[in-house]
């Protein structure tokens, strides 16, 4: 059982089968006549700060450089997150002091942190994913290694999706690790398919609660992710590593999300942390920006926020339900302020930890940060 800071206890089965009730705001329709009840809530602690952010002093020996780099010298944002041995871990995109200083100048490597209450956190030396004289040298020089996401199969293993930038193109890359240290690289997600070389980021791999631990979900018998910045699109596999995207038709992607003229997210929609399978549906967090012109006209244009769908458990092309408004948003002055400086609280990471969901952010490109759920609600 968990107090949840409301005065009331529940305990891990009821916030399971709360999670796709009580996702949606009050009045949204879903399929079959059911109807949300109440809003999702993710609250940051008060006098809330950042948890990781750049460290100056924090330098390894860069393989490609062949000298020692600062490898989080400017920023710290964008975390994946899974739970290990008691701890909550951290993958998060670091950029260095290289490069021109805009936006995407820098050469990005994946860090990791360790934490034992999911909020104090401790930063490994050195980065665990980065550009190296490997196999994806072509794919990841010199931009790097960006944005992760984390999943774990039923077996223990650690699938990491990510960006693999090399200033000409971005792909969609795989890796996998047994302890989060050292990690194998698989290349281009879609590898052996008709979309092998389609330029591609942001992927989340359909979970599952299991016990008191998330692992991935198989629907139908396979693996699925939602995957896409601009849309979303769906793909599914075997292992987890090659992945085949749903089609609508040969040669064209099935389009699962689109952005929404008017709304916070008519700019575009990416995919957040790993989407949760329920009895009920598949509850979908994701990141919509809203547009310079013909966005949410309530909200900054270009700002980043959080969304909420419920995607069908038997389907996850299909989309039951979306709230028309962000269940996360940008209001503190280091959300608002940074390398970002429209507003971002880009969401990446998810677990379920203590008692709680914990939902993990970048903000403004800048630092990483955490929200908690309250009550049943994620």
């Amino acid at each position: 059982m968990a107090d949840h800071g409301n005065g009331t206890q529940f305990d891990r089965r009821s916030v399971v089968t709360g999670l796709a009730l009580y996702t949606l705001p009050v009045g949204t329709a879903m399929a079959g006549g059911a109807v949300a009840s109440v809003p999702a809530q993710f609250k940051r602690r008060a006098g809330a700060v950042p948890i990781i952010a750049a460290d100056p002093n924090a330098t390894f020996f860069c393989p490609m450089r062949q000298t020692p780099v600062k490898w989080r010298a400017l920023h710290a944002f964008n975390p994946a997150a899974v739970v290990h041995d008691g701890a909550v871990y951290l993958l998060f995109r670091a950029e260095d002091d290289s490069g021109a200083m805009a936006i995407g100048g820098h050469t990005s490597r994946i860090g990791l942190a360790r934490s034992t209450d999911g909020v104090d956190f401790q930063v490994m030396p050195a980065p665990v994913i980065y550009p190296a004289d490997d196999g994806q040298r072509a794919a990841e020089w010199d931009g790097g290694c960006e944005d992760p996401r984390l999943a774990m199969r039923e077996d223990g293993l650690f699938v990491c999706t990510y960006s693999q930038f090399n200033r000409k193109a971005v792909m969609l890359g795989v890796a996998t690790s047994r302890d989060l240290m050292f990690w194998d690289k698989h290349g281009v997600a879609f590898a052996g398919s008709r979309y092998e070389k389609m330029m591609m980021k942001s992927a989340a791999i359909v979970q599952r609660l299991d016990g008191d631990r998330l692992v991935a979900a198989k629907i139908q018998g396979r693996y699925w992710m939602l995957f896409g910045q601009g849309n979303v699109y769906a793909a599914h596999s075997s292992d987890m590593i090659r992945w085949t995207p749903v089609e609508s038709a040969p040669g064209a992607l099935k389009v699962v999300m689109t952005p929404r003229p008017g709304k916070f997210d008519s700019g575009l929609v990416e995919a957040g942390p790993s989407p949760i399978l329920t009895s009920k549906g598949i509850v979908m967090l994701y990141n919509g920006r809203n547009a310079k012109t013909g966005g949410d006209p309530t909200r900054p244009p270009l700002e980043y926020a959080a969304g909420r769908a419920l995607l069908d458990p038997r389907d996850p092309t299909r989309v039951l339900a979306r709230a028309d408004t962000p269940f996360f948003a940008p209001e503190l002055a280091w959300e608002k302020t940074g390398q970002y400086e429209q507003g971002t609280t880009f969401v990446e990471g998810l677990v379920y930890f203590g008692g709680q969901w914990l939902l993990y952010y970048g903000s403004a490109d800048s630092v990483v940060a955490v929200a908690a759920s309250s009550g049943l609600l994620l």
